[in-house]
């Protein structure tokens, strides 16, 4: 990709939205000739970032994550804030290609010149989140969306990867806790600031009532990730914006409280260096896979790991052997 960077670091700061797309492409780029130009992009946006507030929202495909969104956003969209959603798509394990369909199932919002949707695909990483989440945070918050809403898989994978790069991480989940509480990662409970259950309208109101006193009680069996918050448990209905308002009224309290704590300082320093880590892990993992001997070595090693005639702990470390004489 040829690319101006001066062209690009002016166009975001100015809110264009084409050259705020362009910018996306370069940090999503896996490239070698792309990554140089997106470091040197990130560096000078960066001190025009750190003031949005960054909203991760997990829940299970079916839950309603899309209307939810859609409803919050426009609402925050018609009370002046400027809003940016990184739907991240999950990526097909056997066809490598995503859906990225978040454009049509928000389509009132896609729509909305105070808004800003962008679908990326998950690309098999952990957590439900893109490999590049975090660099296109920086860029749509250099370009003044001052709230970032992340739409993750859903799909149980690691959620505190998600949790380590947002301010406040909202659980969404269905009526009827019941038998499905038995089903919830006690991880989950542990990592979210915020529990919601969704579609409390209609006939599931009484239903969602239940769940919201099932969830609170669940909460007390587990321990805050922050001493200073305690997590709430409400109903919403993304269907017709009832509740919205008192979730958006938590998710301020929220950072009203991590503020004077000192908390929201602290847990941005975490973000930095979980966003390094993270780096790290994934250059590591790309570095593995692209290793020339290992490439040599892998097939086989793979073909006998699943045949059984080698235990995978040993194919494990038949490849890492390879890749660690450099």
């Amino acid at each position: 990709m040829k690319t101006n960077i001066e062209d690009l670091i002016t166009g975001v700061k100015e809110g264009d939205r084409a050259v705020i797309g362009q910018a996306i492409t370069l940090v999503e780029s896996s490239l070698d000739e792309d990554k140089q130009s997106a470091h040197t992009l990130l560096e000078e946006l960066l001190p025009h970032t750190g003031n949005a507030h960054r909203v991760g929202i997990t829940g299970a495909p079916g839950v309603g994550k899309s209307t939810l969104i859609e409803s919050l956003g426009s609402k925050l969209t018609d009370s002046g804030h400027r809003v940016a959603v990184l739907a991240v798509d999950p990526t097909s394990s056997i066809t490598k290609g995503s859906i990225l369909g978040d454009k049509t199932r928000m389509a009132q919002l896609a729509n909305d010149p105070a808004a800003f949707i962008r679908p990326s695909p998950s690309s098999g990483t952990l957590g439900g989140v893109a490999r590049t989440t975090r660099e296109t945070m920086v860029v749509l918050e250099a370009a003044g969306y001052d709230v970032v809403i992340v739409e993750t898989v859903g799909v149980g994978q690691s959620e505190t990867e998600m949790a380590s790069m947002v301010d406040t991480f909202l659980a969404l989940l269905l009526p009827g806790a019941g038998d499905e509480l038995q089903g919830i990662k006690k991880g989950v409970l542990e990592v979210a600031d915020l529990i919601a259950v969704n579609k409390a309208d209609g006939d599931n109101l009484a239903q969602a009532r239940n769940s919201v006193n099932d969830y609170t009680m669940a909460l007390r069996l587990t321990r805050s990730t922050n001493q200073n918050w305690d997590p709430k448990v409400m109903m919403v209905s993304g269907l017709t914006g009832d509740g919205l308002d008192d979730l958006w009224a938590a998710i301020m309290q929220h950072r009203q409280v991590l503020t004077q704590s000192g908390d929201w300082d602290q847990r941005r320093r975490e973000q930095r260096l979980s966003w390094m880590w993270s780096t790290i892990e994934n250059h590591v993992i790309s570095g593995i896979h692209s290793h020339p001997e290992v490439v040599e070595i892998v097939e086989r090693i793979e073909e006998e790991v699943s045949a059984g005639a080698m235990n995978p702990r040993r194919g494990a470390e038949e490849i890492l052997k390879v890749f660690e004489k450099d």
